[in-house]
């Protein structure tokens, strides 16, 4: 019994103990589960805040990032507005200007050439007037009646009209140089159609010349927008076209005219007439003998004849051979050329009309052959050389002149002139005579004369491709080249 009862106190206190014991554990578990979930607690707090701290630093980031881009941006603008306004400004002002105005010009009278007696009109302008379109201004169902009618009046293609027509362009020329005559019939039908707009009818001259082909190469030609392309009609182009008018009117974006503006009219201001030396009668009279002249001889390269009054240098007549018609300048004259037109390349046409435009007596050099022999006459004459023109026996033709051992003969030689004067020697163009008055004045002398003369230099007139005299220099003329220019041979 008392053995049992000890058993059993043994078991309560090994019962108590292990409560103890297991209450501890329990406690302890507890703890260490409150410290995990503390630290769980703190490390997810943690963990929290990194992750807050971290969204901020990326935000602050993207603003930075977004206002720098923005500055930029801010920058680059305002450096192209200001290289706009103070580099470009000047001219989009003007081209905004000719894209809201309507510019149709108009051109002047060209100034009239007279001849020298101021009566005879070698070029005139008569009034003719030019077409123009305003595409925009033209209603969309009158386009294609439009092209017709203007293909129809001046006798064009109907689709080259109706694409200008159709086009969105502010203005396109239809015709030029078109006789009042059309253009009145013209402004009927635009009356019957009651169209108003759109279509313009402007003032224009055309160049015209009476005489046709009298003094061609001289008075030259005018193109198509009347600038002058050869002859007097190109030397004195700015005196002669004067100055262009003009039409104003306002238009918007679209080239649309806006009706409230006013149209404003700067008239043109005609050319200055212009008067020449060429005395139109003593010109056909050369021209017609030449003409002749050069036909009976089948002179191939035609020929010129130039008329000057000697008390004060006037030209009164340049006749070249062969001519042209003024009027109608791009037709060759020349019958084998013609007949070759259409096969020959744009080079050969454009040089057979160069050629037959040229004036031949002012751009071509020319060899004055026996001529020249009247140069040095007057030089020795005028260094007192000669005494007179008519001293009988001053000079002695024995048919040959010895220039640095070899003998020039005269065209007499086996019958020389003999005894001569300087008229005399001059009649029968008597080589040694020349040669031997050309060794006495020298070849400084002789050069003196030359640039008194002005054979050394162009003479100034007033024709466009004057060539210069073709001569050696000074120092590379001797005894045989002073020989060539006293009587003026190469041989």
């Amino acid at each position: 019994m008392k053995k049992n009862i000890k058993k059993l106190k043994k078991r309560e206190l090994h019962s108590n103990k292990d409560e103890k014991l297991n209450k501890s554990l329990l406690n302890r578990q507890k703890k260490n589960k409150n410290k995990a979930e503390k630290k769980l607690k703190e490390e997810t707090k943690t963990k929290k805040y990194q992750l807050n701290k971290t969204g901020e630093i990326s935000r602050k980031k993207r603003i930075g990032f977004t206002l720098a881009i923005v500055t930029m941006v801010f920058l680059m603008l305002s450096v192209r507005v200001a290289w706009i306004q103070f580099t470009k400004g000047d001219w989009l002002k003007q081209m905004a200007y000719l894209q809201q105005t309507l510019d149709r010009k108009i051109n002047p009278k060209r100034g009239t050439i007279y001849d020298a007696t101021g009566k005879n009109v070698l070029a005139t302008s008569s009034s003719v007037e030019t077409i123009t379109v305003n595409p925009l201004n033209i209603a969309s169902e009158n386009k294609e009646k439009v092209a017709k009618k203007l293909s129809e009046l001046f006798e064009l293609e109907y689709e080259d009209v109706l694409k200008k027509v159709n086009k969105k362009t502010a203005i396109e020329t239809i015709a030029k140089k078109v006789d009042k005559e059309k253009t009145n019939k013209l402004r009927v039908w635009l009356e019957e159609e009651k169209i108003s707009s759109g279509i313009n009818i402007d003032e224009d001259t055309k160049r015209f010349y009476p005489n046709n082909n009298l003094a061609s190469q001289i008075i030259g030609f005018c193109g198509s927008d009347n600038q002058g392309l050869a002859g007097i009609e190109a030397m004195y182009d700015d005196e002669l076209k004067g100055k262009t008018g003009k039409i104003l009117k306002m238009t918007d974006a679209k080239g649309i005219d806006i009706t409230d503006t006013t149209e404003i009219y700067e008239p043109a201001k005609d050319g200055n007439d212009l008067i020449l030396t060429i005395d139109a009668t003593i010109q056909g009279i050369a021209e017609k003998y030449l003409k002749e002249a050069c036909i009976d001889n089948v002179c191939t390269d035609g020929g010129n004849i130039l008329v000057m009054n000697p008390k004060n240098g006037d030209v009164l007549a340049i006749a070249s051979y062969p001519d042209f018609n003024l009027n109608d300048p791009f037709t060759i004259n020349n019958d084998e050329q013609k007949n070759n037109w259409e096969s020959m390349s744009a080079t050969e046409r454009s040089n057979a009309l160069q050629a037959m435009w040229r004036n031949k007596a002012i751009s071509d050099t020319y060899e004055p052959g026996s001529t020249f022999k009247l140069v040095t006459a007057s030089t020795a004459l005028e260094e007192g050389i000669v005494e007179t023109t008519d001293k009988e026996g001053e000079f002695c033709c024995t048919g040959y002149i010895d220039v640095a051992g070899t003998k020039m003969k005269c065209w007499r030689y086996y019958m020389p002139h003999g005894p001569e004067s300087l008229r005399e020697a001059l009649m029968n163009s008597c080589n040694p005579v020349f040669i031997g008055l050309g060794q006495k004045i020298g070849v400084s002398k002789y050069y003196q004369y030359l640039r008194k003369y002005g054979f050394l230099s162009k003479t100034g007139i007033d024709l466009p491709g004057e060539a210069t005299g073709i001569f050696l220099t000074e120092k590379k003329v001797g005894p045989v080249e002073l020989r060539n220019h006293s009587i003026w041979s190469k041989i």
